[in-house]
């Protein structure tokens, strides 16, 4: 008697977990992993490229950081910006990833306007920039300064200046952020 009320619990529990349903798990959007951001400044045949390399991610070593030249005065470049994960091989076009997914992510340019000012030249699919490609206007006297090339994932496009480039009220995640000294010259 005993041992079927045991073997009775037993099937009723089998029985009651197994009925159980569970819902399907929701689809996580990973965060990609971003070793290399490549920033190319042109402007006729004068190519100037910004490179920030770091193949170890979090890890305890630096990025290194490259920019080719400088930049001249009163001068437009037509620039594009392009992100890698070469912890893999092949390397991951990251790039991809951030214009099919352009409603969700947006670029910042942020630079002392005695350097230059940066104009969007791709949007998403709601008229939003995403600043893959882009504008950039030197300044009409030799400058120094930094700048910052920032991406962000899920920012509040619709915030006040987000959409002009001002990254103060944009919310959302940092995937990815890298500055460098720039110089503008004669």
């Amino acid at each position: 008697m005993k041992n079927s009320k045991i073997l009775a619990l037993a099937l009723l529990t089998v029985f009651t977990f197994s009925s159980c349903n569970n819902d399907d798990p929701e689809v996580v959007n990973e965060e990609e992993v971003i070793t290399t951001v490549t920033t190319t400044l042109t402007a006729g045949s004068s190519v100037i490229t910004l490179t920030s390399r770091d193949l170890d991610g979090d890890g305890p070593n630096k990025p290194v950081l490259t920019v080719s030249g400088d930049l001249k005065v009163n001068t437009t470049y037509k620039g594009t910006t392009t992100f890698l994960n070469e912890t893999v091989t092949p390397a991951d076009d990251i790039t991809k990833e951030v214009k099919e997914e352009g409603d969700e992510h947006q670029l910042f340019y942020q630079v002392p306007a005695a350097v230059g000012t940066f104009t969007y030249g791709d949007m998403d699919k709601n008229g939003n920039p995403i600043g893959l490609i882009f504008e950039l206007k030197t300044g009409a006297a030799p400058a120094t300064g930094k700048l910052t090339v920032t991406l962000r994932h899920e920012p509040k496009k619709s915030a006040a200046g987000v959409s002009a480039g001002d990254i103060t009220n944009a919310g959302g995640a940092t995937d990815a952020a890298v500055t460098f000294d720039v110089k503008v010259v004669n």
